[in-house]
């Protein structure tokens, strides 16, 4: 069985063909995964499906949490082929397994943030931070806090779900805050659709980025003081060249 919102299910119909599919809407999060959960326990195999990364803003988080209110004994599937020396026994293959509702099996993906990084070149070389500009869990106090913290200490910034129709002013505000912090010269990337049909991105500076040409399905990477634009690509140096030569060896005075 195949769960998900249904704008990413119709992403993958090649691959739910002959499947029984439950697709469900915008803010349908709970109910979708507590779903699952429920096919789970009667005994099928069930594929949740997130965007991007299932452990990034995405169900897996949600699923664990649904497992933890509920009371549910689950477990890694495959856990005593993938668990660290010194386990324990009930991880690592005791002779009785332990009784679980169902087993678990978080596959990784590619968050958005990485896809946008490709295509505008590596602007997430070094320390980076995730924003989502979404207040529908998290308040909007909170989120301007985030925002300064990592803009004072000259991360770099992927920013999620910057501009929606009901919150059509928070990504203005957020690049205020962002400029009292950083220089307008600052390069930004816009990438909306990273990876997918109808991909489009720009490059820009922190004080000229175009709000109106921005949507959810858009990633935008704020660079930091390092960060600069090549060639049509954008670079966050992790410093390599500070420290060794072209040629591999120590820089002067470098010991």
């Amino acid at each position: 069985m195949v769960v998900g919102y249904k704008v990413y299910l119709e992403l993958i119909q090649d691959l739910t063909q002959h499947k029984e599919v439950l697709a469900s809407g915008m803010r349908k999060e709970v109910e979708r995964c507590a779903a699952a959960i429920d096919c789970a326990l009667a005994g099928k195999r069930v594929a949740l499906v997130s965007s991007g990364d299932a452990g990034i803003y995405g169900m897996a988080g949600l699923v664990l949490d649904l497992c933890r209110e509920r009371n549910l004994r689950i477990a890694r599937l495959g856990a005593e082929e993938r668990a660290p020396a010194g386990g324990s026994d009930q991880v690592r293959g005791a002779s009785t397994p332990p009784a679980v509702d169902f087993w678990i099996d978080i596959i990784p993906g590619i968050p958005a943030f990485n896809a946008a990084a490709s295509v505008l070149g590596a602007p997430l070389m070094h320390d980076f931070a995730a924003v989502s500009l979404s207040d529908h869990l998290t308040p909007w106090g909170l989120i301007e806090k985030r925002l300064i913290a990592v803009a004072a200490a000259d991360f770099v910034l992927a920013i999620y779900n910057p501009r929606s129709k009901t919150r059509p002013h928070g990504l203005q505000r957020a690049l205020q805050l962002l400029l009292e912090q950083r220089s307008a010269t600052t390069p930004v990337g816009i990438v909306r659709r990273a990876m997918r049909e109808g991909q489009w991105w720009q490059l820009t500076t922190l004080a000229e980025v175009p709000v109106e040409e921005v949507d959810m399905q858009s990633v935008l990477i704020v660079g930091n003081s390092q960060t600069y634009l090549w060639q049509g690509w954008m670079v966050t140096p992790r410093g390599y060249l500070d420290k060794y030569s072209v040629g591999g060896e120590l820089a002067s005075g470098d010991d």
